[in-house]
This record gives C-alpha cells, structure tokens and sequence, in this order.
C-alpha cells in the first residue's frame, strides 16, 4: 500500500506540473513563468501535523538530509494511530500498528523510514544487540544507526487506580546502511525524531504526565 500511495503521490505531482504548463502556453505566458505547485511539505506537517518538534526536524535532516517530504497522507497521522490503540487496548495489552511513513521529497524510494506504535502489558526488556545505545527517556528507550524506540506508560486520568498501558514509538530505516561517518550522531537523530514521535503520542492519548516524557529528549547515554 505504501509503494501505490507514493506512486499515486508521484502521479499527482507530474499531472499537476504538466496541467500547469498547459495553462500556461494557452495563457500567452511567454516568460517562463508558469511553475508547478509544491507538493512537498516540511516535517512539521508530517504525519497530521504536530509530530515532528523542531528538533525532530533537525533530526530528519540528519538522517536523509532533506528538508522538504512527500505527502504522508491523510490516513496515517498520531491522531489516527492514536484512536487505532486505544481500541486496541479495550481488547487486549498486545498490538502494533503503523503511525505513518516519512519519505524525502527527492525521488529516491530508498530513504524512506516507518513509524510504528505497539503496545503491551509491560515495559519488556531492550534487544540484546551491541549496536543498540539505552537513553533515560520514559520508561525504557534505545537508539542505533538506523533505528530508535521510546517506551512509556500511558497511566489513565479517568482511572487513577488502574494499570497503565506501555506503549512504544519507534522509527526506522530498514534499508539503512552501516555508516561511514558519525555513528553518535545518527543515534541522537534518530532518539530525537522516536521522542518526537512518542510525546505527539502520548499528547494525543492523554495520558497522565504526558507517560513522563520531558519536553525535549535526554540523548547522555543511561548507565
């Protein structure tokens, strides 16, 4: 589905540039001037708008180095995630799900990333892989080259006394590359853009403390 939306997305792009042109001749606009609309849309606007925080922005930057992206829809958005796992969570302690898809503005399929939810009925544990760094966020989170997790416990304001529901951010790039350069620095890129994710999240399932997420992330590894 994700492939036929960002064809689809590509299409739209390409028939509205040749519309433009096309009014443009008929016009007599002789000087060049006809340009086609922009389609694309900062990171701001991602995923329903409010998800990505300005220091997720510059995190995105990092990781594709884009500033503009494609249309992620409006179907895949926090809020839409959000109603999806409260659902989920009538029924059962376990679930996942998409948030949505980030996809550079720049026509390369390859650099796209996922944002997923899960939830279940404790905080887990972490993978036990080298590459993966632990950071004092919510109640346990992770970041390596090419992917990062926030876990937090998403206590009910209406049910004080009722256990709280652990819930997960992540985003990932699962053609991602080992790097080159600095490893450090995609670690913090990507912890940044899941506690952007993950705070959005918790926000807009209301949950008690915002699921004790602090407005900006905590990237000094934990000890």
């Amino acid at each position: 589905m994700t492939t036929r939306r960002r064809t689809y997305g590509r299409f739209c792009a390409i028939l509205a540039s040749s519309l433009a042109l096309v009014v443009g001749g008929c016009s007599g606009d002789d000087d060049g001037g006809g340009k086609a609309p922009d389609v694309s849309m900062a990171p701001d606007k991602l995923c329903g708008g409010g998800a990505v925080t300005k220091g997720g922005a510059e995190a995105l930057e990092v990781i594709t180095g884009a500033t503009r992206f494609e249309d992620s829809g409006k179907d895949l958005t926090i809020a839409a995630a959000a109603k999806e796992l409260t659902r989920t969570a009538v029924s059962t302690t376990q679930g996942n799900g998409d948030i949505c898809r980030i996809y550079p503005d720049t026509g390369d399929y390859n650099d796209g990333l996922e944002v997923t939810w899960r939830i279940s009925g404790s905080a887990g544990v972490g993978p036990d892989i080298e590459k993966f760094t632990p950071l004092p966020m919510g109640e346990r989170t992770a970041a390596a080259h090419d992917t990062a997790y926030v876990t937090f416990a998403c206590g009910h304001k209406d049910r004080p006394d009722s256990s709280p529901d652990h819930v997960t951010a992540r985003v990932g790039d699962t053609k991602a590359t080992v790097p080159d350069g600095d490893e450090r620095a995609l670690k913090n890129a990507y912890a940044t853009l899941a506690h952007s994710f993950a705070l959005a999240l918790a926000k807009e399932l209301d949950c008690d403390d915002d699921g004790g997420l602090k407005p900006e992330p905590s990237l000094i590894p934990a000890v």
